[in-house]
C-alpha cells in the first residue's frame, strides 16, 4: 500500500511531514479536540492523492532520515496514529486501500479491545481489537509501539520505564508476527534516560510531537511530528504538509515551553522528596 515508485534523486533526503493523528471521529462520538470529523479526514487524504504526495511508514521514513535504506519517494508524507482507536479500522483502512496508501498506527497495548489479562489503565474510547491489528498489519500498515499503559514515561522508576517499553514491544510482535521497530512517547514526552531505554529495548527510532518537519541527520530517537486536530482546517491542512507551519504552532510551541519547566521543576521536587 504505497505510492507511486517515483524517487528522489541523488542528495539530501527530502524534509518529511510526519502527521500525528488520534481519533478520527465526529461529535457526539467523542469530545476529544484532538479528533478528526471522518469527512475532514477524507478530504485530507484526497488533497494528498489529488497532488501527488507519495506516503511511506514511519520506520521507513526514520531509516532514510538516518542515512539508511532507500531514498524517500518524491513528496514524501508520513500518516501515523496514536493509541490505536477502533476508528482507524472503520474510516481509515478503507480510504487508505482506495488511494494505495500506508500509515503507521502507534498502539497502547493495555488498551486493546480483548487485552485480557493484559490490560491496563482506563480506555479513553472504542479500541481496536487484536483481529483488527493484524488485518491493518496485513494490509501493510505499519504497528508501533505506544507503550503499555500510556504513562509519562519521563516520570516513572527505571524498572516500570523498561516494563513499560518491553511489555508493549513483545505483545506486538508476538501478535502480529512481524518486528516493531518503531515507537511514539505518550503525550511525546520524553528524556535522555527513556531515550537510553528505548535504544536498550530494541526499539530502531522514536517520535515525540514538536510539530516540526523531519529533517535528514535528526536524532532518530526524536523525530518531530505535526498535530492535525479538530480545528485544523483544510487551508491549514494544506500549509502544513507543504512545509509553511511555522506559524501555525506558534502557541503551541510556547505551551510546550512553558509546560516542560513546569515538569522539569516537578520532577526536582520529586527528586529531593525521595531522597530526603
Amino acid at each position: 500500500m504505497t505510492g507511486p515508485d517515483r524517487h528522489e534523486g541523488p542528495g539530501r533526503q527530502p524534509e518529511v511531514p510526519i502527521l500525528m493523528y488520534h481519533e478520527i471521529a465526529a461529535r457526539p462520538q467523542t469530545t476529544s479536540p484532538l479528533a478528526v470529523p471522518p469527512a475532514a479526514f477524507a478530504a485530507q487524504l484526497a488533497y494528498l492523492h489529488y497532488h501527488g504526495y507519495n506516503t511511506v511508514t514511519f520506520a521507513d521514513a526514520a531509516a532514510a532520515l538516518a542515512g539508511e535504506g532507500g531514498p524517500l519517494p518524491t513528496r514524501p508524507v508520513v500518516l501515523t496514529f496514536d493509541d490505536g482507536f477502533a476508528d482507524f479500522h472503520r474510516e481509515v483502512l478503507p480510504l487508505l486501500r482506495n488511494y494505495g496508501f500506508t500509515a503507521t498506527v502507534f498502539v497502547t497495548t493495555g488498551w486493546i479491545a480483548d487485552a485480557g489479562g493484559h490490560r491496563s489503565g482506563h480506555q479513553p474510547g472504542q479500541m481496536l481489537s487484536w483481529n483488527q491489528i493484524c488485518e491493518a498489519a496485513g494490509a501493510g500498515v505499519e504497528i508501533g509501539a505506544h507503550s503499555h499503559g500510556h504513562p509519562q514515561l519521563d516520570q516513572i522508576k527505571p524498572r516500570q520505564l523498561r516494563h513499560e517499553l518491553a511489555l508493549s514491544k513483545a505483545l506486538l510482535e508476538d501478535g502480529i508476527g512481524q518486528a516493531v521497530p518503531s515507537l511514539a512517547y505518550p503525550f511525546g514526552y520524553s528524556s535522555s534516560g527513556v531515550r537510553q531505554a528505548a535504544r536498550a529495548t530494541g526499539y530502531r527510532h522514536a517520535c515525540a510531537v514538536a510539530n516540526a518537519m523531519a529533517r535528514p541527520g535528526g536524532d532518530r530517537y526524536t523525530l518531530p511530528r505535526l498535530t492535525v486536530r479538530a480545528s485544523t482546517s483544510q487551508a491549514r491542512f494544506e500549509r502544513i504538509v507543504r512545509g509553511g507551519n511555522s506559524m501555525i504552532y506558534l502557541k503551541d510551541h510556547a505551551l510546550t515551553k512553558g509546560f516542560a519547566v513546569v515538569r522539569r521543576s516537578r520532577a526536582a521536587l520529586a527528586g529531593l522528596s525521595q531522597g530526603a
